[in-house]
């Protein structure tokens, strides 16, 4: 009884905070029209930014990496590939475009990790995909599971990775809204790219490279979506009672799909035809919703990128990149990115004594992120063995 009273309350205090997340957002979009009516005078958010700042955290800084790359030209010679013209558009675009792997970025953090030789402090990187417009889970995952801090002794930093979306002033709309938190909060990377589902292997490689160059001494990541629940306090217990492996060891763990075939169903989402990966299998991988993964595991994953011609399944391209590498991915039953399956149907799909042992769940709404949060932070909470998973 008065577990529920307290879930209540904190469903309640939640909702309010949901609903200013909202007010703000919306206060956002509303001035930013405004902004682009009246001229390019700067909005009260960009004058009036608050620095979050830490002495003892390593340097955090926003600047801009310059370098260049080839243009990316549309291959033209896809359109020769025996029943190219009956595939969906979105296929079509995938095979023009699939040799391009370097786009500039919009906005950088080269100093995220303290610079090149001193991101060996960072313990656990979280990595997280988020689309330009989606700002609220941003702003949620900045006050729950994702906050940067130093945990049982080590430290967790946070970025969002992002392209772009729509185009004209749609697009400069949400460019400009993501210039503003990175003002803010200095957690964004963002390139020049369409953020799609299709383009997600694109998005995780050029995270990659991008990391190879700043961080390339991180102890560990959590690779994920910006709607898994994931109780960051227990993966930190976990990788730290790793034996031997302080993140310059193999680690990829996550909820492996075991014997994966390629879905040839065109009204599937996940639909991949023979045009674009010829073998009827794929090797066993980590669902893509959120994934444990070391340092050395990530550069591995890079380098092998190389010379693999990009698959748009993003989680099934990574575990191609291990299995060149003669390497696995690894299960986890704390990982759980088809989500939870309580057994009890009566029973409370979202009473915290679920998923306090929990690594990661896919997935949460923001609301129910927030009462998950501070419902699993509280000092006692009873649970009874029939909950334990």
């Amino acid at each position: 009884m008065l577990r529920n009273s307290f879930r209540h309350a904190m469903e309640r205090k939640a909702s309010i905070k949901v609903a200013s997340v909202g007010f703000i957002l919306c206060f956002i979009v509303v001035y930013l029209s405004f902004e682009s009516f009246i001229g390019n005078k700067p909005t009260f958010l960009q004058i009036n930014v608050r620095k979050q700042k830490n002495s003892t955290m390593p340097a955090n800084q926003s600047a801009t990496y310059t370098y260049s790359w080839p243009k990316c030209e549309r291959d033209n010679s896809v359109t020769n590939i025996s029943g190219f013209n009956s595939l969906p558009g979105h296929l079509k675009d995938f095979l023009y475009y699939k040799s391009c792997r370097h786009f500039p970025m919009l906005l950088d953090l080269p100093d995220k990790c303290g610079g090149p030789e001193g991101s060996a402090d960072v313990f656990l990187l979280l990595v997280i995909k988020s689309l330009p417009g989606n700002y609220d889970r941003r702003e949620v995952l900045r006050n729950t599971w994702a906050k940067e801090r130093l945990q049982n002794g080590v430290w967790i930093r946070r970025l969002f990775i992002s392209g772009t979306m729509d185009s004209g002033y749609e697009k400069k709309k949400l460019n400009r809204l993501l210039k503003m938190e990175q003002r803010k909060y200095n957690d964004i990377l963002q390139w020049d790219f369409h953020d799609s589902f299709f383009n997600l292997t694109l998005k995780q490689i050029l995270f990659l490279e991008w990391m190879e160059r700043n961080c390339p001494h991180v102890r560990f990541m959590l690779n994920g979506d910006d709607d898994v629940f994931a109780n960051t306090d227990n993966m930190v217990v976990y990788l730290k009672s790793l034996e031997n492996n302080n993140g310059s060891n193999h680690l990829f763990t996550g909820d492996v799909i075991y014997n994966p075939r390629p879905i040839r169903n065109p009204k599937s989402k996940y639909y991949i035809p023979v045009q674009v990966h010829k073998s009827n299998s794929y090797p066993a991988y980590c669902g893509g919703g959120g994934f444990l993964l070391s340092g050395y595991s990530a550069s591995i994953i890079y380098k092998m990128s190389h010379s693999i011609p990009f698959l748009p399944i993003d989680d099934v391209y990574m575990a191609m990149c291990l299995e060149k590498a003669g390497v696995r991915p690894k299960h986890h039953l704390g990982i759980r990115t088809a989500g939870l399956h309580i057994p009890d149907r009566k029973a409370d799909q979202y009473d915290p004594c679920f998923y306090r042992d929990m690594l990661l769940v896919h997935r949460f709404l923001s609301v129910n992120m927030y009462v998950m949060w501070q419902s699993l932070h509280e000092p006692h909470i009873n649970c009874s063995l029939s909950t334990k998973m």
